[in-house]
């Protein structure tokens, strides 16, 4: 716990100690900044317990059709050895042919979600390959978390983003980033209004004043947003504090921090 209030990392990429040294360089590549952790299981839980965080959302994502099933394996393995601090989304790789054995392998292994990176995997979030993801998720009432915006690419753009949605008006998705990483403004004028969607906060506090924040937030409603420290990104304890320091109530934080993720998933 932080002070108060009970706290789920809901949005933590870890990869294997032997390749998790690459990995981060590579995140750090992308997004142009240097990463707080190292990416690995052990330290996400070592930092995020220092933190005052109760329980994470583990994933990974797949750049090829050739990692899926590893992916996932590793992701089952992480969490089965710490069932009471993690729970897992295992990945797909829109563009694969093998996209149903793939889900339904990721289903066997008791992962609770798919996470879905179409600017990583060059695949658009209102393309055939996510919608087909989309339509096995949302027959079977499984969430999808999905990263959302990039002012340098047009994968999951808001305009894209709503298509998507429009499309599966039952399926459960959250939109990382408060719904478009860079691009939140254009974000909250596009998705607010769809139901279905829940948002993440990670890696939009480091851009964004206290006021743009909690204007972006009371846009979505504090019910749909979600809390996440894009491990190994940021620092979660620097996070949580930029949360808190925005202006919401104690309630308010208490469904951000915790209580909207676990009913989302449908766990205490």
């Amino acid at each position: 716990m932080f002070g108060d209030f009970r706290i789920f990392d809901a949005h933590c990429h870890i990869y294997p100690d032997a390749i998790a040294g690459r990995a981060v360089d590579g995140i750090d590549t992308f997004y142009g900044v240097l990463a707080h952790g190292k990416g690995t299981v052990n330290d996400l839980i070592e930092k995020g317990t220092a933190a005052g965080v109760d329980r994470f959302l583990v994933h990974s994502v797949a750049t090829s059709e050739h990692q899926v099933q590893s992916i996932n394996e590793f992701i089952a393995g992480e969490t089965a050895k710490h069932p009471d601090r993690l729970i897992g989304f295992g990945t797909l790789f829109p563009d694969s042919e093998a996209v149903e054995e793939d889900y339904e392998h990721l289903r066997s292994l008791g992962l609770k979600g798919v996470k879905l990176h179409p600017d990583f995997q060059r695949s658009p979030v209102d393309g055939n390959g996510c919608n087909k993801i989309f339509d096995l998720c949302e027959r079977d009432g499984i969430p999808v978390l999905v990263h959302f915006g990039d002012i340098r690419q047009d994968y999951s753009n808001p305009e894209r983003a709503a298509k998507a949605l429009v499309k599966h008006p039952s399926l459960k998705i959250i939109g990382a980033h408060l719904g478009g990483w860079s691009i939140w403004k254009e974000a909250a004028e596009k998705l607010t209004e769809f139901e279905n969607l829940w948002v993440d906060c990670c890696s939009s506090t480091a851009y964004l004043s206290d006021s743009e924040f909690y204007r972006y937030v009371e846009k979505y409603g504090t019910k749909r947003v979600i809390f996440g420290s894009d491990y190994p990104m940021w620092s979660c304890k620097t996070e949580i504090k930029s949360v808190m320091r925005a202006g919401f109530s104690d309630d308010e934080l208490r469904d951000i921090f915790y209580n909207n993720i676990t009913r989302l998933l449908g766990i205490d």
